[in-house]
């Protein structure tokens, strides 16, 4: 899932919040106890996308459960569900200066530009191309992981939830000329490249805060939301839309890492536990991850929307546009040696 950042009061607001949670929390926190090192080590596990009882989040305490029971209570792992500490950006930071320890996070491109490769638009057309390739030993796995070692993070793995989509109210296109032709405009998050894929797809977008989304689609400030699967539009906005459209311009996914230092400092037993307990997360997301999205299609439908599903024909339509709009941008912004690995191993 893809947020944008508070901004104004909104964002005063959430490093007031952070300024009293750190002070309380942090303190305390990643260190060991007495001299006999009788007391846990207490590690931070966040995510920014994902509240208590949600997917992300049920996943995100299962880690932590292994995690304190495969050490034995060596370690005490905290959990920060999605703004407990603050917006997608704030929590990102924290985790590189490792404040936060570990995370399931959808990550930020600010501090390497090559992160965006997970977003490129129409990499993948089928789930199992998109599975194999974030596995273990498949090609993007190799690649983030090299990414991950340079900005001082160890990448475990993906959490994927599957293909996205555009969420509309009272229309919906399934063509660039559709699109263009009806002046539709969504709300788009404003990280690369998901304004301009949406763009080049023939919406208009807007930059909208996450939590002003609903009241901008029920008075028509925006027709819609893009680039979500379709857990989220569903959660947020099934009172205000009325079509789902499964563009699948993008395959969503979440990613398990460690901040680098905190990695270190393990001693090799944790670190197998977190390790093995990461794996299983990620294992387990990917054996449930088109069975989740299948489930919300469904709660979808019962809520009334209409789940506009493409045929093979159209979404190639939009792949062959949006690839010749957006792939020779992602060259220039991410370079040409990683999408050159792109294009190798998708054949496009």
């Amino acid at each position: 899932m893809i947020f944008d950042f508070p901004s104004g009061r909104s964002r005063g607001a959430v490093f007031a919040a952070l300024a009293a949670c750190l002070s309380i929390l942090i303190a305390g926190c990643g260190q060991r106890g007495g001299p006999d090192g009788d007391q846990p080590r207490v590690l931070k596990l966040a995510t920014d996308s994902g509240a208590k009882g949600s997917p992300a989040g049920d996943a995100l305490l299962r880690w932590a459960d292994m995690i304190e029971a495969g050490t034995g209570g060596e370690l005490e792992v905290r959990v920060f569900y999605q703004n407990e500490l603050g917006g997608q950006q704030d929590l990102f930071d924290l985790y590189i200066a490792d404040d936060v320890n570990l995370t399931l996070n959808w990550p930020m491109t600010s501090y390497d530009p090559r992160i965006a490769v997970i977003y490129t638009p129409y990499m993948f057309m089928d789930w199992e191309d998109a599975l194999d390739a974030y596995r273990p030993g498949g090609w993007m796995h190799t690649l983030l992981s090299g990414v991950y070692d340079d900005l001082g993070l160890k990448f475990f793995g993906a959490w994927p939830e599957g293909f996205n989509g555009v969420a509309t109210k009272d229309r919906y296109a399934t063509s660039v000329e559709a699109a263009s032709d009806m002046k539709l405009t969504l709300r788009a998050a404003p990280i690369f490249p998901f304004p301009e894929t949406v763009q080049a797809m023939g919406y208009q977008t807007a930059t909208i805060d996450w939590g002003e989304v609903y009241p901008a689609i029920q008075m028509g400030v925006v027709d819609g939301d893009a680039a979500n699967v379709i857990y989220w539009d569903y959660e947020f906005f099934r009172d205000v839309i009325d079509f789902y459209t499964h563009t699948r311009q993008q395959f969503n996914t979440g990613i398990l890492s460690v901040n680098r230092k905190t990695w270190d400092s393990l001693s090799p037993a944790q670190r197998e536990v977190v390790e093995d307990a990461a794996m299983t997360i990620m294992e387990e997301g990917f054996e449930n991850a088109r069975a989740r999205d299948r489930f919300y299609v469904g709660k979808a439908k019962e809520a009334g929307i209409t789940y506009v599903e493409l045929t093979r024909e159209q979404v190639e339509d939009l792949a062959e546009v949006v690839r010749a709009a957006i792939w020779p941008m992602m060259e220039v912004r991410i370079g040409k040696p990683t999408m050159d690995m792109v294009r190798a191993n998708t054949g496009n």
